[in-house]
């Protein structure tokens, strides 16, 4: 099942999304959160929804916000793809590098993206998220980890490489600036995804296409790194997790660098969860 969220005169509705067309879910649930997509009965959901219970809308026709319900936290890996380290002169990391990005940066799949004041390197990433739909806490195995996920959206990893790189101390302060994650447009349960390690993933700036790649080529699969992280610290349900980006970001080009200026467009989208389009501007 697709969910979404939008925003009418009276807040924030979730909704299910079949075949573009949006059914609101009001009485069903208040939100989109992990737990919903992790043990909802989505078959009464669809069923009702063809059964014309909902109100409903064109998806053209309704004001998009993020997929899911403000995380608890966002979990990010970084250098999670071969041809995305080779290209930044990174080595193949022994473990998953874990980085924290403030939730406040989640922003809906068409929002604008603010370049930071004083920025000169803000960067792409397309990346495949995952939402925690259960607690999860030292699982296990791998293979424990499917259990846990509730579904999966398109994620977009918003980096400045100067703060994240140039500036001292950790990544955050270079992934964590306003708007920085533009999520969605939908959420898709888990057990529509039938093997997340199967996923194209795309990016183009301004219709040149940079990244073109696929969640087969990850160092640490989508349930190595739920499980890695359970280990370090308790998932809980909503949580975020940003799982790496392929080759193509701005910081592997040749200089002049083509970072993103005010006024770009970037579209990017994974098979299966959807496309989005973001438009630069100053902040």
């Amino acid at each position: 099942m697709k969910y979404l969220q939008h925003r009418t005169a009276g807040g924030v509705v979730p909704a299910v999304l079949i075949d573009d067309v949006v059914h609101d879910l009001v009485g069903h649930t208040a939100a989109v959160t992990g737990a919903f997509l992790a043990s909802h009965d989505h078959p009464a959901v669809l069923a009702a929804a063809r059964a014309g219970e909902f109100v409903q809308h064109a998806l053209a026709d309704v004001t998009l916000e993020p997929p899911i319900a403000t995380p608890s936290k966002i979990v990010c890996i970084g250098l999670n793809y071969r041809d995305h380290a080779a290209e930044t002169g990174a080595a193949i990391p022994a473990e998953p590098v874990v980085f924290m990005k403030d939730p406040g940066t989640i922003v809906p799949a068409d929002a604008t993206v603010l370049i930071p004041r004083g920025s000169v390197k803000t960067d792409w990433e397309v990346e495949l998220g995952v939402v925690i739909g259960r607690e999860a806490r030292y699982l296990e195995s791998p293979e424990a980890a499917a259990a846990v996920i509730g579904g999966y959206v398109l994620s977009h990893d918003v980096s400045e490489r100067e703060f994240q790189i140039e500036r001292g101390g950790q990544w955050d302060k270079g992934k964590s600036c306003e708007t920085f994650n533009p999520l969605g447009p939908f959420v898709v349960t888990a057990d529509e995804v039938a093997d997340p390690q199967a996923l194209g993933l795309r990016l183009w700036v301004n219709d040149v296409l940079k990244q073109d790649g696929t969640t087969a080529d990850m160092i640490f699969g989508v349930h190595h790194v739920v499980w890695y992280l359970s280990q370090f610290m308790v998932l809980r349900p909503g949580d975020l997790i940003n799982t790496g980006t392929p080759a193509g970001v701005a910081l592997g080009q040749p200089e002049p660098k083509p970072y993103l200026r005010a006024g770009d467009v970037v579209t990017l989208e994974i098979d299966g969860l959807g496309r989005a389009v973001q438009t630069l501007a100053q902040a």
